[in-house]
């Protein structure tokens, strides 16, 4: 987009959103310690229409924060096409993730945590809040979801 392109409707931008989760494959993935220790990383992900599912070691300040924290921020972009996602996480083992989602993973990224030796596991992120704005003209409009539900 230019910064002279037509301001996008909250529709337009729920869609491409939407479009953007089912197509891109990574996603910055922002997390804290119980002290407030901040971790951000980069990881694959899928979009199963309602949540999106990450995977990462269970062991690694990343798994443990999602594990322990239950909540994550996620983020795709630049910083003049940005999506913020808000969510709850629940984590499961890859013993316990249900088919669908690891196999959706797969599918995406060529990758199957389940099969590493090392313990990976699986997070799902519920949106509780969606936020997505190109430049500032469209920050006004910027809240598509607010407390798990679309506003658009």
């Amino acid at each position: 987009m230019m910064i002279n392109d037509a301001i996008r409707t909250p529709e337009q931008r729920r869609r491409e959103v939407l479009e953007r989760l089912d197509r891109e494959v990574d996603i910055w993935v922002a997390t804290a310690d119980a002290e407030g220790l901040p971790c951000l990383v980069a990881l694959w992900f899928v979009w199963d229409g309602e949540a999106l599912w990450l995977s990462t070691r269970a062991t690694n300040p990343t798994g443990r924060n999602l594990r322990d924290g239950g909540r994550t921020r996620l983020a795709l972009g630049d910083t003049r096409d940005v999506v913020l996602i808000d969510g709850e996480t629940e984590a499961f083992t890859a013993g316990e993730v249900p088919a669908a989602a690891a196999e959706a993973f797969l599918a995406k990224t060529g990758w199957d945590p389940r099969a590493e030796r090392a313990p990976y596991a699986f997070f799902r992120v519920r949106p509780l809040a969606v936020q997505a704005w190109h430049e500032p003209r469209e920050l006004p409009q910027r809240h598509l979801m607010r407390n798990g539900t679309w506003l658009v």
